[in-house]
């Protein structure tokens, strides 16, 4: 990289990727799919660690997609290949594969493929077909923009069309109860057969997302709503920052923070945490600071004041959005003050960013971002930045410089513009 170059991370057009996974499915099964089915990564403009806790999220879909060309079989085999294993095509039989840990056990991402058709037969689906898949995806890996997600997403709308269930509809006209249904399987594919604990928010942002539109997921109950966020019209742009850094869900530590929060919910009486108002938050906190020897009560209360403070300032920008005003001028400053402080929030309480995290999101404000925050999980990941449509360039130049001086990877970047869900491509 040069310092008047930093590297954009292009998404594959609808056309590139349907033709990639079916050029890659003849190539390996020598044979004709029965179509190309695709789904969204996506980012989080803020309600971070708010999923599992029943709170408000407030992802986009991505235009950067996996791919997956597939075609039913009449038995109950699955293949699966990817420009990475086209060596080494992965074979398994759906009545022998298992969860995480058990000995049917499937590895690496497989599991997030193969695993939806296991957690649909449990959701009184039986008898799926096996199939032969083709994976092309375009989503950046281990960058917190939901790789995996894309995955189970993207089979399973190719499951449910090729065998017959009837769930997805089409993203131009999606049946949402159907798709609902298709991310709590997603989501018991993600926690039980490739054991990462997350929550649903990817998942429905890739199956639920509409073009053009923001998803307000209310996630104790699953409900959606879309929210205005075309922020072309208001020449503006959502700046990706993909840090490069290690991200991983299931190496612990966004574990430890889920049953923290579990634990703070037990002591405070409540099912998740999302049920303690904002304006109860004050006695909650000296609730729990009282209820553990200090450093176990200390850690309570820095997890609980993020997620009630952050489910609030969800619910604020989701106002905000709303309010049929132009977002320019000091609806623009609220709406970048919000992600700045959850990004302070996310950096202080929950502690789950990271030095390549926190350089961006400096580095972004300090060029004229309008406010910045990390996207995802944390512990690595991306960053996003709300800046004007003229400044992107010199905006992830001044983050790539900054890690330059950092001794840090060099980042990546790319653009995210609200896209349609997860469905057929061909």
């Amino acid at each position: 990289m040069t310092n008047d170059a930093p590297v954009f991370a292009p998404a594959m057009s609808p056309k590139e990727g349907a033709e990639a996974a079916t050029a890659l499915f003849r190539e390996i099964f020598e044979a004709e799919p029965d179509g190309v089915w695709y789904a969204p990564g996506r980012v989080n403009i803020i309600g971070e660690h708010t999923d599992y806790n029943g709170g408000l999220a407030l992802p986009i879909a991505l235009p950067h997609r996996a791919h997956l060309a597939l075609r039913r079989r009449d038995d109950r085999v699955v293949r699966l290949v990817s420009p990475q294993t086209r060596e080494e095509v992965d074979v398994m039989n759906l009545d022998t594969i298992g969860p995480k840990g058990t000995p049917g056990e499937v590895a690496h991402w497989a599991a997030y493929i193969a695993g939806v058709a296991w957690a649909l037969e449990r959701d009184g689906f039986e008898d799926l077909p096996g199939f032969d898949a083709a994976l092309v995806s375009c989503v950046p890996l281990g960058g917190g923009l939901s790789s995996s997600a894309a995955l189970e997403c993207s089979a399973a709308v190719a499951i449910d069309e090729v065998a017959g269930l009837g769930l997805a509809g089409t993203p131009e006209e999606p049946n949402d109860a159907g798709r609902a249904r298709l991310v709590t399987n997603c989501v018991r594919t993600e926690n039980e057969m490739a054991g990462a604990p997350t929550g649903g928010m990817d998942q429905s942002a890739s199956l639920r997302c509409r073009e053009g539109h923001a998803l307000e997921l209310d996630c104790r109950d699953g409900s959606v709503a879309h929210v205005p966020f075309d922020l072309a019209a208001e020449d503006l742009a959502l700046l990706v920052i993909d840090t490069k850094a290690k991200h991983s869900l299931d190496d612990g530590q966004y574990g430890a923070r889920r049953a923290a929060c579990e634990r703070a919910a037990e002591i405070l009486g409540v099912e998740l945490l999302a049920d303690i108002a904002i304006e109860d938050l004050p006695g909650a906190l000296e609730r729990l600071a009282g209820s553990a020897d200090p450093e176990e009560a200390e850690e309570l209360v820095k997890r609980t004041r993020h997620v009630v403070t952050e489910i609030d300032r969800t619910r604020k920008l989701v106002e905000l959005l709303q309010d049929g005003r132009p977002l320019r001028g000091e609806k623009l400053a609220e709406a970048g003050r919000l992600m700045d402080a959850s990004h302070e929030s996310l950096r202080v309480d929950y502690e789950c960013t990271c030095p390549e995290l926190d350089v961006a999101v400096e580095a972004a404000r300090a060029a004229g971002a309008h406010g910045a925050r990390m996207t995802g999980g944390g512990f690595g990941g991306s960053a996003i930045a709300l800046v004007d449509a003229d400044a992107v360039h010199a905006v992830a130049l001044a983050v790539a410089r900054a890690y330059e001086r950092e001794g840090f990877n060099p980042p990546a970047f790319l653009d995210a513009v609200p896209a349609a869900p997860a469905g057929r491509l061909a």
